[in-house]
């Protein structure tokens, strides 16, 4: 498919989204969840095409996009492993949970592996401070872990 078809197919995906939220500004958040979960990410193009449907800036998408850790503005694996990094999952062992999923992965967080399978990252507080070490792979919650809990989960995804 050229780029000039593919792009316009992705301009009217777009155009859809804004429109399901009656092209409201305060709404910039879904919409770009919504695109993000249907392309993976949201490129330089996609912020654009989304800024001239709000009549809006592209910074002010992009400062939303980049703010928002659940918002990739690069492509990620098909899962997404995010690892809670509060205090309370640190004084839990988070640490020994990293060093598993890296050494299970062959990946730093903040990589993806070279299949495109799994992304790596750290994430902010994910609710479950009482219940940690916590992680979610894509949208599925996982506490209480230790790291053979861990890798036995992530082995599951493989």
């Amino acid at each position: 498919m050229k780029l000039e078809s593919m792009n316009k197919q992705v301009t009217e995906e777009i155009q859809k989204v804004v429109e399901k939220y009656a092209g409201r500004r305060e709404k910039l958040l879904q919409i770009l969840e919504e695109i993000n979960d249907v392309y993976g990410y949201l490129n330089e193009y996609v912020m654009k095409e989304v800024a001239k449907s709000l009549c809006i800036a592209t910074s002010e998408v992009y400062g939303v996009a980049t703010f928002y850790s659940f918002l990739n503005t690069t492509p990620k694996g098909k899962y997404i492993i995010r690892l809670c990094q509060t205090i309370s999952c640190d004084l839990a062992g988070k640490k020994q949970i990293a060093n598993a999923l890296r050494n299970e992965l062959g990946i730093e967080f903040g990589q993806t592996t070279s299949d495109g399978k799994f992304s790596l990252e750290f994430t902010n507080c994910i609710g479950m401070c009482n219940q940690g070490p916590a992680m979610l792979i894509n949208d599925e919650v996982y506490y209480n872990l230790d790291p053979e809990k861990a890798v036995e989960i992530v082995k599951k995804y493989q």
